[in-house]
């Protein structure tokens, strides 16, 4: 049902100041609930911004995870080769040593050989003097 002019005339209007204050506090209250939908509005748009940077984030920790991964293997890979030269170091020292030692038994061996050798060398340029003289 329309209402009619007269029905609304009968109710009485809020005086004059009352009707500005309802106003007003309309005005107050949509400009509040205008605020608060920017505010929101704001809010959303910083979280889907800060969703987008968490997707970046986990897709860079999946990457460095991987790599990761790699290093990790490729330093094992190290270790292991690291390993076998030491331990071809240390064959290579062993075996360093047990020449030296028998270098040094060789060469003792030879220098008493030569002191022998160089005694009868000169043993025999005595006798070989000596028979020189008997044929003069």
């Amino acid at each position: 049902m329309a209402r009619s002019d007269s029905e609304s005339n009968d109710k009485p209007l809020d005086s004059l100041a009352q009707l500005k204050d309802k106003v007003r506090a309309l005005n107050k209250a949509k400009r509040e609930e205008l605020f608060l939908m920017d505010e929101c509005d704001s809010i959303n748009s910083e979280n889907c911004m800060l969703k987008d940077v968490c997707s970046e984030l986990k897709k860079d920790i999946r990457e460095l995870e991987h790599e990761n991964k790699i290093l990790k293997s490729e330093k094992i890979d190290v270790d292991k080769k690291t390993l076998v030269l030491h331990e071809n170091l240390n064959k290579l020292k062993h075996t360093l040593s047990m020449k030296e030692e028998v270098f040094a038994t060789d060469f003792t061996k030879l220098e008493s050989e030569s002191l022998e050798l160089k005694q009868k060398v000169e043993s025999l340029a005595v006798d070989n003097s000596k028979l020189l003289e008997k044929l003069k």
